[in-house]
């Protein structure tokens, strides 16, 4: 597993970056001229010696010789349609309002697509709460080209754990249809699969044939949905076959937590996966497909099992075992990673129940068949709904519904405000209505978001580079490695990884005879095993001499951070934040450490 190596002390660190910068050779853009000797470059090498280190500056003069403004924008996507579902185009800004936790908040930003095309310019750049920092609106001749911050990256979750191969291939040839019709240039789809861990199947891509090809592959993957029906015929029959109430309530308890087991995997594998997605920019969608997963696990046992004993007295126990908590804490971190919910029952019309329409050896009531089905979908609409979402449920053909699905993604309205606060990690609430004279329509968003900090939003950036091979640079960042060092081991290398941008793309200001930046570095890395280690941030303080300004202008300030690996092939991530600039560049290379 990847991890930091030991720190090298700040003021160490500090100086051999500044070493790098001020004494040459110059590391720049441009091309730097032949080394040769010279007194002003000797006077440099000197100087270098007398700048201050991070060390040396007190920390708290590091953090405020310089007030620094973020202008942060949060999205609301909207989606507006008739009392008959159409859809509905042509609103304004002036068409909605936007509330906070209640209160109206103007609207900053707005911007519209229809039909797949862009029908306003963007806003002015801004840093986006969720997405990082927003790119400059496109010149009027590239109008039809969405920018990143509205860019559709669509996952196609299968949960293989909560489904039957038949119901998933049925649904599968309809999302190849869906994918090689409806996926437009620019967008970006993959395919993952869950089958008691997370499998990226297809890694993102805008050619729709290498999903359709994934997706045949899936096809001939076991499917663990009848080990599902299986257990629970098992525990109804066994509180059929018994008279004695505890034992049967017994059964009862133990089907409920082996299904509460189960449960927690699923759920905490798509939060994991949610929490990957967290740092891409623009518009993302989880296409959920699975055989439906309980709100309250074994609840219908305990609903069979009041049926045959009566009293009311069983029923009780089954909310103990109540997931709805944890599907708030996930479609709360869905929200606050702009993240929208489409889920597929993939069962399809849901007449009886499985076990009863297959295995007649158990005559389950009305009720409990009930009780089945709403408890499977039940969170497959919560899902949708609190995340501005469709569900698709009860159908056999999926297709229709896919149509409009299609339609969000062709068309919708992107409502963005700068929020009061800034980084409170607190979840808010969000409410868009309609102008009165627009009342007759209906709108569809999220239902809030999560105000994360700086630190949060850098973190979210350097994972989803690491795992995504994501990048996003427009401070002109570059990766290298130096020199590797073999431990006593022979099994672990110290890597130092040198992060370089241009001085001319970092802000600078006056102070005290020099002038100052200040960065801030995110890094992590992951081998070709999948284990990643922590994402780890280094303080990066720079000081120039005032004399040296205007030449270091043209080259590049460089800092190494030493990273602990095991031998075998490597992703490093690096995220870079200008903390004066607001500004903030993710990063990613290769390397090969020892013998892969």
């Amino acid at each position: 597993m990847t991890s930091p190596a030991p720190p090298v002390p700040r003021a160490a660190a500090a100086a051999l970056a500044l070493a790098a910068l001020l004494a040459g050779p110059w590391l720049g853009a441009q091309e730097a001229p032949a080394t040769e000797p010279s007194p002003a470059r000797d006077a440099v090498a000197a100087a270098a010696q007398e700048v201050v280190t991070a060390e040396e500056i007190p920390p708290e003069q590091i953090e405020t010789f310089v007030d620094t403004v973020d202008v942060r924008v949060v999205n609301v996507d909207v989606y507006v349609t008739d009392k008959r579902g159409q859809r509905v185009t042509g609103l304004t800004q002036e068409d909605f309002r936007l509330f906070e936790d209640g209160r109206e908040v103007p609207i900053t930003n707005f911007y519209a697509v229809e039909g797949g095309r862009p029908a306003t310019l963007p806003a002015a750049p801004a840093q986006t709460a969720e997405d990082g920092a927003a790119p400059a609106a496109p010149a009027p001749a590239a109008v039809d080209q969405v920018p990143s911050d509205q860019r559709l990256h669509l996952v196609i979750y299968v949960d293989n754990f909560n489904i039957r191969p038949e119901h998933r291939n049925r649904v599968l040839d309809e999302l190849g249809y869906f994918v090689s019709t409806k996926l437009r240039r620019g967008d970006r789809a993959m395919l993952v699969t869950y089958d008691r861990s997370l499998k990226v199947r297809q890694p993102f891509t805008s050619d729709p044939q290498l999903l359709v090809r994934a997706m045949k592959e899936v096809a001939r993957v076991t499917g663990h949905g009848v080990s599902r029906d299986d257990e629970r015929r098992q525990a109804f029959e066994r509180i059929a076959e018994t008279q004695n109430p505890n034992a049967a309530h017994a059964y009862a308890r133990t089907y409920a937590e082996s299904m509460q087991n189960d449960l927690s995997f699923t759920v905490g594998a798509i939060k994991e996966f949610i929490d990957y997605l967290a740092g891409l920019p623009g518009r993302k969608a989880i296409l959920y497909v699975s055989d439906g997963i309980p709100m309250v696990p074994g609840q219908e046992a305990f609903e069979a099992l009041d049926q045959k004993f009566g009293g009311g007295r069983f029923m009780s126990d089954a909310f103990g075992y109540d997931f709805s908590r944890r599907f708030t804490e996930l479609t709360h971190a869905a929200n606050s990673n702009r993240v929208s919910f489409y889920t597929i029952d993939a069962a399809g019309l849901r007449l009886y129940s499985s076990f009863t329409a297959e295995k007649n050896a158990v005559d389950a009531s009305i009720r409990v068949d009930g009780t089945i089905n709403a408890n499977l979908q039940s969170p497959l609409r919560y899902m949708a709904d609190t995340t501005g979402g469709v569900a698709i449920v009860n159908t056999n053909n999926a297709l229709p519904m896919l149509e409009r699905i299609a339609e969000d993604f062709e068309s919708y309205y992107s409502l963005g405000f700068s929020p009061a606060h800034a980084g409170s990690g607190r979840y808010h609430r969000l409410e868009v209505r309609l102008a009165e004279r627009r009342r007759d329509l209906v709108v569809r968003h999220r239902e809030g978001y999560r105000d994360k900090t700086i630190e949060a939003q850098m973190t979210d950036g350097t994972v989803s580079a690491l795992r995504f091979a994501f990048e996003d640079n427009p401070l002109g960042v570059s990766l290298g490695f130096g020199d590797l060092q073999a431990r006593e081991d022979r099994r672990t290398w110290i890597v130092p990884v040198d992060v370089e941008v241009p001085i001319d793309r970092i802000a600078l200001v006056p102070r005290a005879g020099s002038h100052e930046g200040r960065l801030r570095l995110y890094i992590s890395a992951i081998d070709d095993r999948g284990d990643a280690s922590p994402v780890q941030q280094v303080a990066v303080p720079i000081s120039i001499p005032d004399a040296e300004v205007e030449r270091a202008r043209g080259q590049t300030y460089r800092y190494t951070v030493p990273l602990l690996m095991r031998g075998g092939r490597h992703r490093v991530a690096v995220g870079l934040r200008d903390e004066l600039g607001a500004q903030e560049s993710f990063v990613i290379e290769d390397v090969t450490v020892g013998r892969s």
